[in-house]
């Protein structure tokens, strides 16, 4: 979400260090046709280090949990825990309730950029939700009244 916004490098402004798991990071190249471009920006982004990709150790279990949320996800959650990450960056409601079982704190999109907006990274966030909901995010109309309230907008 973060990529197709071009808002992406809020998170080495806002973090010391990012990870991805490799099936994020396969997911993200999947459509390499598609989307020639954001798969070119996450490449250069791994290899000048500003994103790391992550092999999970415990596959085990994400192949055991696979099924009640995708492998991307289940990566980030697992991969989290054995890092000792403390926040991973997951916007759907059921994999944030699996990383929470899991002790994993976790913040979504529109948390960085809210957060991004009281550190100065950005002046304002009602254009960039704007645009994740024109790009297919389904953000519900209370969700974005409450976050633009919550961020002075």
């Amino acid at each position: 979400g973060l990529l197709c916004i071009n808002r992406l490098s809020l998170l080495w402004n806002l973090f010391d260090e990012v990870r991805i798991p490799e099936a994020v990071y396969r997911e993200l190249c999947a459509d390499s046709l598609k989307h020639e471009y954001e798969v070119k920006l996450i490449q250069e982004y791994v290899e000048s280090g500003k994103l790391t990709i992550y092999k999970v150790e415990n596959a085990t279990m994400v192949k055991n949990l696979f099924g009640k949320l995708h492998f991307g996800e289940l990566e980030v959650i697992v991969g989290a825990k054995e890092c000792g990450m403390s926040l991973a960056l997951i916007d759907e409601r059921a994999a944030r309730k699996m990383a929470s079982e899991f002790l994993v704190d976790t913040i979504g999109i529109l948390g960085i950029l809210s957060w991004a907006k009281k550190q100065g990274l950005i002046p304002e966030i009602k254009t960039d939700i704007d645009k994740l909901r024109a790009k297919g995010y389904r953000i519900s109309d209370s969700l974005y009244q409450q976050v633009l309230l919550k961020n002075g907008e």
